[in-house]
């Protein structure tokens, strides 16, 4: 995969104008809905802030400068290399692999195939392509009589479910308690259900204590697993990753960076899903790049026009 593109920074590049202080108010509820009425009617709130005129006598203060781009002048004559196929051809194959996918969907009737392939698709970086299909297979698993035995697998529904605004009780890891309404140590060696179980239950809301427990509970036995090396690779990379961040608090652009390096080790990976989703990473790292070129100029223009006025 050529070229990483690291994040954007929002730094700017030169002085920022002298602005006007604006009058403070905290309203709340309905009177704050009133109050942003009636700001917003006069141009308070558009024009809040505004550069000193010469001769103004109301006080005014200088914003804080940012600290300059990381990147200095690399990019302003930076060239992009060429991709190693060319543009019209990635499309093309891209289109191709979408139908491809569009296939898988309409063709897949297992609910735990189902709910595997929605998760690849989202965690691949690729789910903006197929939201009609992510949302009537999301239906379709939320209507459905739903029973396993398998705590991977009902952790995993129960993640997907939650994440994308659909309604799951905490309930349906009941199975895996003992009657003191404790998880059972029989759970505490399933590496990959207890992941499952950790990343699902950060989707928790306000008094849930049963996912607060969960989380406890799968994060002491991964780290336990952890610890004695019992794991391999790409599990083990999943587990440490989650770990530092749970998988719902992650940076999705990221985590599809390493899940695609990730996903082709897995057993039963779906090929045109990863080669569809390094295709439009290429792509679009393509784009980021120009962009970031074309950025850097402008952000250098003004500097220049700044301090040549």
């Amino acid at each position: 995969m050529s070229h990483y593109l690291p994040f954007l920074s929002h730094g700017m590049v030169g002085r920022r104008p002298v602005l006007q202080p604006v009058q403070r108010c905290n309203p709340t509820g309905a009177q704050a809905r009133g109050f942003f009425r009636q700001q917003s009617a006069s141009g308070v709130l558009l024009h809040a802030y505004t550069h000193k005129k010469s001769g103004d006598a109301a006080p005014s203060m200088e914003a804080s400068s940012f600290q300059p781009s990381v990147w200095g002048d690399f990019f302003i004559n930076y060239e992009p290399k060429q991709l190693q196929r060319s543009k019209e051809w990635m499309m093309n194959k891209a289109d191709k692999l979408k139908q491809a996918v569009r296939t898988l969907f309409r063709t897949c009737n297992d609910m735990v195939d189902k709910m595997h392939l929605v998760d690849a698709v989202q965690r691949l970086g690729i789910d903006h392509l197929f939201q009609e299909e992510i949302s009537s297979t999301l239906s379709d698993i939320n209507g459905s009589q739903f029973a396993s035995n398998s705590l991977h697998e009902v952790a995993l529904r129960f993640r997907l479910l939650r994440e994308n605004g659909f309604w799951v009780s905490p309930d349906v890891f009941k199975i895996f308690k003992g009657e003191d309404g404790r998880f059972t140590d029989a759970i505490s060696n399933e590496p990959r259900g207890l992941l499952s179980l950790y990343n699902g239950a950060h989707l928790l809301v306000h008094d849930e204590t049963e996912l607060v427990e969960a989380i406890s509970f799968a994060r002491d036995h991964l780290q336990s697993i952890c610890d004695s090396s019992e794991l391999k690779p790409p599990l083990a990379d999943q587990v440490k990753r989650a770990l530092d961040l749970p998988l719902p608090r992650a940076y999705k652009r990221m985590e599809a960076l390493h899940y695609m390096f990730e996903y082709g080790q897995e057993e039963g990976h779906i090929v045109v899903l990863l080669d569809l989703a390094k295709l439009e990473f290429n792509l679009l790292q393509h784009v980021h790049l120009k962009e970031l070129k074309s950025f850097s100029q402008y952000a250098s223009f003004l500097d220049i026009y700044t301090y040549t006025k």
